[in-house]
């Protein structure tokens, strides 16, 4: 087996035969784990855990009633607010931390993160558990994340107690998936029958079927699990990424629509059940296999968020319909309306101010993901001589410290947000009894909200001279698109500085070429994987095929609604840029 560092959507090109894996270990294993046993090379699941770490599989299935409680477990970890996946395992609100026995370090990227969140409950619980440890691509490809007609299981790995007393370590079961999973699981076809089965299976687009733990699936190389649905059909999710970070979203745009064989949209996990094992004498089940349920006994298993519902005949993914009680609507309106709780009308301000305080949630996280570079400090390094094979999709530092695939995501929230706006503009306009607003212009009554919650939204960056500098909402938006991905610049160039703000930065020539031949990519919001980026500073400033686009898109919410207002005399409240203001240190901002 040939294994390879990954991370988030990071995956090995498999040799033939090859179990997918990965090599990038997690935090050091603790004193309790290290033993004659491990250390001579056994295999460390399947060798006898110590007591606390014992993985007693006392079910033979899991119940509706685990699958409720599994339920809660994640919705509990979604709204608690941890920031990273190890606190949100040690903090209040998992009921099954008194358990672990301490010194342990729990960590998971995107792809990681429902295998750990299952896996975990499963140990917690006496669930049988198996995964997927080895896909093969359906076709050819040169990296199976990004496989253009989706993959194949070829291999499973069971959990399950080989001999009396002699049960599985439910902590090195959890290291074991970390450093086997990737993006690559989740990639396949609706109704593919070759290989064995997925480990989940794409479900009806309804309020019963997408709930907490349900998984989203980018094919763009990401991964998030679903811990609420409101009433009104907002899907909150969690997610995680390489430097063990948690974040917090809404389901929309920037997950994208993609064809079958990339398998894009919600899944769930595939039902096992423990079959041939008998009871010791300690009453857990030894010996057995695990069978996943097959696609014919899923009662929520459907095809519909691929060919749409209107037609079930239609196998063209690009002619899917959606239709909600015979009325037709966009896929992702027809995904809020069919998951709402009653039927969804629009109040345009909630909306918005909602819109902005998830953007302005993203930008708390980008300072995040930046700090964690800095202090690696990876931006002290030479600039290497080229860019990665694929900015959005590698492995080593590039993976756990740049920031591309995070910016790109942030780029289109911010061009969703315009879009949006704009579209309810259109239906007050139009007079749509979608639309729940009683107000007397809605441009004016946007331009209001978005100076306030603009103003609200503010962040702070230590720069190379340790100074703080503020920004507001409006100061990252107008910026956005120079933001630099590249974890070798300096921190200001990574929130985009110019003028002033610039001067103690302390990139030398050779980093600052980078940083201008590197605008182009910038430039861009999709992120193209099968794309090869391995540009030298030469090939980006020739601007060669891939390196980017011309010029960004426009992401400017207040002028639009200054036009849109200025068909009346009415007055417009403009908003005050937080003017790229040093802030000294311990200074307080609004949150």
């Amino acid at each position: 087996m040939k294994l390879l560092t990954v991370f988030c959507a990071g995956l090995v090109l498999m040799l033939a035969g090859a179990a997918v894996a990965r090599a990038e270990s997690m935090a050091p294993v603790g004193t309790a784990l290290d033993g004659p046993d491990y250390a001579a090379g056994r295999a460390p699941v399947d060798a006898q855990a110590p007591r606390d770490f014992q993985w007693r599989i006392t079910k033979t299935a899991w119940t509706e009633s685990d699958e409720r409680a599994f339920a809660a477990f994640v919705t509990a970890i979604g709204e608690s607010g941890c920031r990273t996946f190890d606190e949100c395992l040690k903090g209040p609100w998992n009921i099954y931390r008194a358990s672990d026995p301490k010194g342990l370090f729990f960590y998971a990227d995107c792809a990681d993160l429902p295998y750990m969140l299952r896996g975990y409950f499963a140990w917690k619980n006496g669930l049988p558990f198996s995964y997927a440890n080895g896909v093969a691509a359906v076709g050819r490809s040169r990296d199976l994340r990004y496989s253009r007609h989706g993959n194949y299981v070829y291999s499973r790995r069971d959990f399950v107690s080989s001999v009396s007393g002699n049960y599985p370590n439910g902590y090195q079961a959890m290291r074991e998936m970390a450093n086997t999973i990737s993006t690559a699981m989740y990639r396949f076809e609706p109704g593919i029958a070759r290989g064995q089965p997925f480990d989940f299976y794409p479900v009806k687009i309804s309020r019963s079927s997408i709930r907490p733990g349900t998984v989203i699936y980018d094919p763009n190389g990401h991964v998030a699990v679903v811990y609420k649905v409101t009433p009104d059909g907002r899907i909150r999710f969690i997610d995680s990424h390489p430097d063990n970070s948690l974040t917090r979203g809404s389901y929309g745009q920037r997950f994208v629509r993609a064809s079958p064989g990339m398998g894009a949209g919600f899944k769930n996990f595939r039902p096992l059940t423990l079959v041939g094992a008998s009871p010791d004498e300690n009453g857990s089940l030894v010996g057995g296999h695990i069978v996943p349920a097959s696609n014919a006994t899923l009662k929520d298993w459907s095809d519909e968020q691929f060919y749409g519902n209107a037609d079930r005949r239609n196998r063209n993914w690009h002619a899917a319909r959606f239709l909600f009680k015979g009325q037709a609507m966009g896929y992702y309106d027809y995904v809020r309306q069919a998951v709402a709780a009653h039927n969804v009308v629009y109040d345009p301000i909630r909306e918005t101010r909602l819109m902005m305080r998830e953007v302005c949630d993203d930008l708390h996280y980008r300072v995040q993901a930046v700090d964690t570079a800095l202090r690696a400090g990876i931006q002290e390094r030479a600039q290497p001589s080229h860019l990665p094979n694929n900015i959005y999709g590698t492995s080593g530092d590039w993976e756990t410290y740049s920031t591309p695939s995070r910016d790109a995501r942030l780029k289109s929230s911010f061009v969703e947000l315009k879009q949006q706006v704009a579209r309810f503009l259109k239906m007050a306009e139009e007079g749509s009894a979608k639309l729940d607003y009683a107000g007397g212009n809605l441009a004016i009554d946007l331009a209001a909200l978005y100076g306030s919650e603009a103003q609200l939204c503010r962040i702070v960056y230590v720069a190379s001279d340790q100074s703080r500098r503020g920004l507001s909402f409006e100061d990252v938006r107008k910026r956005l698109f120079r933001l630099s991905f590249d974890p070798y610049h300096c921190v200001e160039r990574r929130w985009g500085a110019r003028g002033a703000e610039l001067d103690s930065c302390r990139d030398g020539g050779t980093k600052q070429a980078w940083y201008r031949a590197e605008q182009r990519l910038r430039n861009q919001t999709e992120r193209s994987y099968e794309t090869q980026m391995g540009f030298t500073l030469a090939e980006l400033r020739r601007a060669v095929p891939g390196s980017g686009v011309d010029a960004p898109p426009d992401t400017d919410v207040l002028s639009m609604l200054r036009i849109a207002a200025g068909k009346t005399d009415a007055p417009v409240v403009d908003v005050v840029s937080g003017g790229d203001v040093p802030i000294r240190s311990g200074a307080t901002l609004p949150e």
